[in-house]
């Protein structure tokens, strides 16, 4: 097994803390919440098996991803993490709380969701199928313009126009072979389904909600902290599917204050 490329920052001494990237994401795009938090924390970042740094085409399925985890962990001599992970990182996170609750303290699971209906897989499915088209040669900034207005809210989109059109032409030039890792990526939310392992969570939980969420609506977060025994739901007004890169204050303010109760 090869392993998974990480950052490790912070207070050597802190608990661990493990931020767990959404699908499209790399660990870089936690920069303006890590920092903050490690002064209290040794901050784990890590890019999943076939994100930009992990480079490979992983299965469709969670279980591979919590297993790449563990494997990290044994690595660094980590026991027991405190897991906050976004999208694609929440639900791997959910799914390592439910096979190894032993290894996790808390568990924080930011926009995130306890199924995927077919409804929701529609626009999930283009994303991968324009994924499979860039690695075969297409244009990779597609899956930019797929992804965008169902992350972000219209309002940050507009304010950072410039940004975000730069970045669709970085998107546009990664390699056949990242597209070729994000389609399966994409792939694991096909017909996901949580609900039958949710209540064998035994770590304390928390769901971030954000209000806005186009990708993975509001109830679906509501139904995911219902399933969970004694987990709690916040939802954050005006919040996006984005919410870790829009709203980088209002994410670090909630995992201290969660943290706060669950470290000693």
């Amino acid at each position: 097994m090869t392993l998974l490329a990480h950052r490790v920052t912070g207070n050597p001494d802190g608990p661990p803390l493990f931020l767990l990237n959404g699908g499209l994401m790399t660990m870089a795009a936690w920069e303006k919440i890590a920092v903050p938090l490690e002064d209290a924390f040794r901050v784990v970042r890590c890019d999943f098996r076939g994100q930009l740094f992990s480079p490979g085409v992983p299965e469709p399925r969670l279980e591979p991803h919590a297993e790449d985890l563990v494997a990290l962990l044994d690595c660094l001599g980590i026991e027991r993490i405190h897991a906050a992970g976004t999208s694609f990182g929440a639900l791997v996170t959910l799914r390592l709380a439910a096979l190894h609750p032993e290894r996790v303290a808390s568990v924080i699971a930011i926009t995130a969701t306890e199924k995927v209906t077919p409804e929701l897989w529609e626009s999930s499915a283009a994303v991968r199928d324009a994924a499979l088209e860039a690695a075969a040669g297409g244009d990779g900034g597609r899956v930019y313009d797929l992804v965008v207005p169902a992350t972000y809210s219209p309002e940050y989109r507009e304010a950072n126009a410039a940004a975000l059109a730069f970045y669709r032409r970085q998107v546009g030039l990664l390699p056949a072979a990242w597209f070729q890792g994000l389609a399966p990526i994409i792939g694991v939310l096909e017909g996901l389904d949580l609900t039958s392992i949710l209540p064998l969570i035994q770590a304390p939980t928390l769901v971030v909600a954000g209000e806005r969420d186009v990708m993975f609506p509001l109830e679906h977060s509501q139904a995911l902290a219902a399933a969970i025994p004694g987990a709690r739901l916040e939802i954050v007004p005006g919040g996006s599917h984005g919410l870790v890169i829009e709203q980088p204050e209002k994410t670090v303010e909630i995992l201290r204050g969660f943290l706060a109760q669950h470290t000693s």
